[in-house]
């Protein structure tokens, strides 16, 4: 897979293609990009920056699932 970059994801590895946006990564993850918060590289990631965010090798994600309920 010499087309893949390796990023850590909630401390796990994780593997997608270069210049993936975040928004796309969250999908390939299987998750809703409306329904987590992303910490990126060690900072809360505003969501006006998801859609030019890409996935560079090494870069370190939080995600969080924003849950509702009382």
């Amino acid at each position: 897979m010499s087309n893949s970059i390796t990023l850590k994801v909630n401390g796990e590895s994780k593997l997608c293609s270069p210049e993936t946006t975040l928004p796309a990564f969250l999908e390939q993850l299987g998750m809703n990009p409306r329904l987590v918060a992303v910490e990126y590289n060690g900072e809360i990631l505003h969501r006006q920056f998801w859609e030019t965010t890409e996935m560079k090798e090494g870069d370190r994600l939080e995600i969080v699932t924003i849950v509702g309920g009382g």
